[in-house]
């Protein structure tokens, strides 16, 4: 779908982002930065570093909250 410039998306057009960093992470899921950087010792959540940047791939938070709902916890 082409959405010509100056035009804004329609509503139902959302992309989600490939990776957030950390504050966005933690205000996404609601877990604080101690507990984030505790998963991603645990390796439940998964990071990608970009020079100094720390980067959580969207997917990774999105399985890490699914997990939780199907009541197999942290």
């Amino acid at each position: 779908m082409s959405i010509p410039f100056g035009q804004a998306k329609p509503a139902s057009y959302r992309v989600d982002p490939l990776t957030v960093r950390i504050p966005e992470a933690c205000r996404l899921t609601g877990i604080g930065r101690s507990k984030l950087y505790e998963l991603i010792t645990d390796g439940s959540i998964e990071i990608v570093k970009v020079g100094g940047m720390t980067l959580i791939p969207f997917e990774s938070l999105k399985r890490l909250i699914a997990v939780g709902r199907e009541g197999h916890g942290l």
